[in-house]
């Protein structure tokens, strides 16, 4: 094996999700927090314990330099800006600590603060890197095959076209087409799914993939940059920048918020002492605790690192969320939208029935049919195929074979005449023909396939697309949810109402344009409060743009049906619509229990400040930290979220 090229940094790995961190006690943050905080134990021993109070003084005002340094910076700027912002009211506190001789409270309350920025930083660098994780990162290398020799060389110098090797339990570098070889291939990282994928020659793979038990060769398809894997972590990062309803509404409160606070805090150190003649160091040092109390991080935080964590959770569960207020919207949902073919089915005909009529034999029937549908590429001919494979009848020879386009077949088997087609195939012809049955069939809305010999029909198969397992329960769920559902498709009446009828749908529309679905949901807006719409993500984009929220079902390595929708899923499991709902009502639930918390303790702590019972590094500690730890906490739970 040879090792060629440099480590210079492709734009794959430079989206920054791809950069290798310091351990954590190795950053920089760790580092003054543990020496800020040997200086104030050390201050406060001198303080409380020994005589020295100068050099504890001296000590208080260390931290504050190395401890302070940045948010007396960033509140100094947010002065000079005119929008203040908690880093003033930090400092303001401090400052005011100092000046009626409490330093001790002054230290504290910057490095408390100090603390709480970091954890709030580090909860943010998790949440943002934790899709990095999830999602099993490819490896910067791929070993490839040029000259007749297999060289390692960095993913961003592979080439389109170049052969991949890849040997068991490796990880695939970039997306890309197997030419030789099988394998089964862990997937889960791009599609959420949990059993292995089995792939063999033209089957797709996708960078960030292990394979799990054969030699692959893969032809690559896309550079490193254009990967799947890499489009999926770009949306993520680009759907947290995404904020919901409620995100902007806490940040505009924030705005307001902290200069009322200041001028509230102003009045009370002024009031008492002018109006009252109350000492005024005492109403001072409440007005510096009501500054520090009423501090907005927690709860201007409660929110975007909640919506964080229900990206990430969907990210990881193989369903990608282009913002928080799609994540916010979902829930309310009160009429799904489905896509006929590709969506509630599988898109692909399935034989159904096998009628033979005049006392032929069923074996015989479907061997006549395979025989001539063996020498056309008709997607019923593959179907025909695959259910003649299944129930083990192979082929004849056909001779004399003909085709009539858009109509059917004709061929000698063993010496006789055979005819398949459609019924104006047969309706064209002197032969026996079952009217009857062939109205019954096509009113249940399936197609059929007649076959027949030179005096009558001798059987007929019906065939129709079929219905995926999970839409019964997916649909069963969301009327049990009280959301009502409704198919679009571009098929006949027929075929309509026999999936409706199956799936028990409320209202279907049938014979649809592209153009006519997406007058459909304009109407349905019209109607009802909030529409989602499931599709592929390619034909029915016009339709998934307006609907409220739009859903691509199926986009695993379609760059268009990812940029299509608001949400997609990366595999064709519509169960995953019910998954949502509930990943929607958690997160939204989680949100408010936030601010919740956050309005409850910071209200509670400033009644308590008046008589005294919380001091300012209290504030802190309790009010301030210990809260943006509660909320930190409290949001990772959606991460459990499966």
């Amino acid at each position: 094996m040879h090792e060629q090229g440099d480590k210079k940094c492709c734009s794959a790995c430079a989206t920054g999700v791809f950069e290798e961190k310091k351990s954590f006690w190795k950053q920089k943050d760790v580092k003054i927090i543990l020496a800020a905080g040997l200086i104030l134990s050390i201050g406060l021993y001198l303080e409380f314990l020994t005589e020295q109070r100068l050099v504890a003084q001296v000590l208080f005002f260390v931290v504050v330099i190395i401890a302070g340094r940045d948010i007396i910076k960033k509140g100094f700027f947010s002065l000079v800006k005119k929008r203040l912002n908690i880093n003033f009211l930090i400092t303001l506190a401090a400052i005011g600590a100092f000046l009626i001789g409490h330093g001790e409270e002054g230290a504290a309350v910057i490095f408390l603060f100090f603390i709480a920025e970091f954890l709030e930083s580090y909860a943010a660098e998790r949440a943002r890197r934790s899709v990095a994780s999830l999602l099993e990162l490819a490896p910067e290398t791929a070993v490839v095959k040029r000259h007749n020799k297999e060289l390692r060389i960095h993913a961003h110098e592979v080439k389109v076209g170049d052969i991949m090797v890849v040997k068991p339990g490796d990880k695939i570098a970039l997306d890309g087409a197997v030419t030789k070889g099988c394998s089964s291939v862990n997937q889960s990282s791009i599609t959420g799914e949990s059993m292995p994928a089995p792939k063999t020659k033209g089957d797709d793979v996708f960078a960030g993939t292990t394979n799990e038990d054969g030699f692959l060769e893969i032809r690559v398809t896309k550079k490193s940059d254009e990967t799947t894997l890499s489009k999926i972590v770009k949306l993520v990062k680009e759907a947290q920048k995404n904020k919901s309803k409620t995100e902007v509404f806490i940040d505009k409160f924030a705005r307001y918020y902290t200069p009322t606070v200041i001028i509230l805090a102003f009045l009370i150190m002024i009031i008492p002492s002018l109006v009252f003649g109350l000492p005024f160091s005492e109403w001072f040092y409440k007005a510096l605790v009501l500054l520090v109390i009423s501090c907005p991080c927690a709860l201007a935080m409660s929110t975007p690192v909640s919506m964080v964590s229900g990206l990430t959770s969907a990210a990881k569960n193989g369903v990608l969320i282009k913002g928080g207020d799609h994540v916010e919207e979902i829930r309310n949902a009160k009429v799904i939208v489905f896509d006929k073919t590709g969506t509630l089915t599988e898109g692909g005909p399935e034989v159904t029935d096998i009628i033979a009529l005049n006392k032929y034999p069923e074996e015989e029937l479907l061997r006549v049919a395979a025989s001539l549908e063996s020498k056309s590429r008709h997607p019923l001919a593959k179907a025909i195929l695959r259910s003649a494979e299944k129930k083990g009848v192979k082929p004849k020879k056909v001779s004399e074979f003909k085709s009539f386009a858009g109509k059917g077949l004709k061929g000698r088997i063993g010496g006789r005449l055979f005819y398949i087609g459609n019924k104006n195939f047969f309706e064209g012809k002197d032969i026996e023909f079952p009217e009857g049955l062939v109205k019954t069939l096509e009113s249940r809305g399936k197609t059929l396939v007649l076959v027949g010999n030179r005096k009558r029909v001798i059987g007929v198969i019906s065939l129709m697309d079929k219905i995926r397992s999970v839409s019964f329960t997916t649909i069963k769920e969301l009327k049990n949810r009280g959301i009502r559902t409704v198919m679009l498709t571009g098929d006949n009446n027929n075929v309509a109402r026999a999936i409706a009828t199956k799936l028990d749908i409320d209202e279907y529309y049938a014979e649809l344009l592209p153009e006519d679905k997406v007058k459909i949901i304009d109407k349905l807006l019209k109607k009802h409060e909030h529409v989602v719409m499931i599709g592929d993500g390619v034909n029915d984009a016009p339709a998934l743009a307006k609907a409220h929220v739009g859903i691509a079902m199926g986009t695993i390595g379609s760059d268009v049906a990812i940029e299509a929708a608001d949400i997609a899923l990366m595999q064709d499991d519509l169960s995953k619509i019910i998954y949502l709902l509930d990943l929607s009502k958690k997160t939204m639930r989680v949100v408010k229990q936030n601010v919740a918390i956050s309005i409850l303790i910071k209200s509670s702590f400033a009644i308590l400040a008046f008589p005294g019972i919380i001091t300012l590094w209290m504030a802190v500690a309790v009010g301030d930290m210990g809260l943006s730890l509660t909320v930190i906490l409290n949001a990772l739970r959606i991460g459990r979220k499966k």
